[in-house]
């Protein structure tokens, strides 16, 4: 199958054919509801090409005709794509920019960040940017600390916990030693690193709501 053929045309078994047409067209549908990659959307169009293969063989279609059709459909994603890119529908640095924001006011790790844009076909040059300007006039280490202290308060840990007890209060008994090793753990699980996490579980209550301010501030 030509990949410029028209929509109305049909296999030998008159299942209707996808077309260049028909893939943009989810494109640009996926587009205006979702903010995306290049990346991602090859993504979202082979997917779409798998389920026409799929639909396309469960009605009869000969599986070589469906085969050779889908090939040919294949080389026209990366093409829609740039075309996606050409119109600014697209914008892998806008999108990493914006994800690495969203993700480190969620409590997310720099170290998680990287490994969510990464998943996405984000370079790793635009990873490290969007990383850098995650939250204007943070240094990498007040990021990463701010992005700690919210994921500690969605936990309730360290200075968020209730009721909250300095280490010092109670630093020898068993069950503070437990629940700091339950705090390392969860900081750690989420990619921070150890003197970051505890910086954080030692944090009295007023600083890190301190740290919580700015970051709204630069929200």
């Amino acid at each position: 199958m030509h990949s410029g053929s028209s929509s109305s045309a049909h296999t030998s078994s008159g299942f209707p054919q996808l077309d260049r047409r028909v893939l943009r067209e989810a494109a640009l549908a996926h587009l205006a509801r979702f903010g995306t990659t290049r990346h991602g959307l090859e993504q979202v169009l082979l997917r779409r090409i798998a389920r026409w293969e799929k639909q396309a063989l469960k009605a009869g279609a000969d599986t070589e005709e469906v085969a050779e059709a889908a090939q040919a459909l294949r080389p026209v994603v990366a093409e829609i794509a740039e075309e996606m890119v050409r119109l600014g529908a697209v914008d892998d640095a806008s999108f990493a920019t914006a994800r690495a924001r969203r993700l480190v006011r969620s409590g997310r790790s720099g170290r998680a960040v990287q490994a969510h844009l990464a998943a996405r076909g984000v370079e790793a040059d635009l990873r490290d940017a969007a990383l850098q300007d995650a939250v204007e006039g943070f240094s990498p280490a007040q990021r990463e600390l701010c992005a700690a202290l919210v994921l500690a308060r969605k936990r309730r840990l360290g200075p968020f916990a209730t009721p909250y007890v300095a280490d010092d209060e109670d630093a020898d008994t068993e069950q503070a030693l437990a629940r700091r090793h339950k705090a390392l753990g969860v900081l750690a699980r989420a990619g921070y690193a150890r003197d970051v996490a505890e910086q954080v579980l030692d944090m009295p209550p007023a600083e890190a709501e301190d740290w919580m301010q700015r970051l709204r501030a630069e929200s």
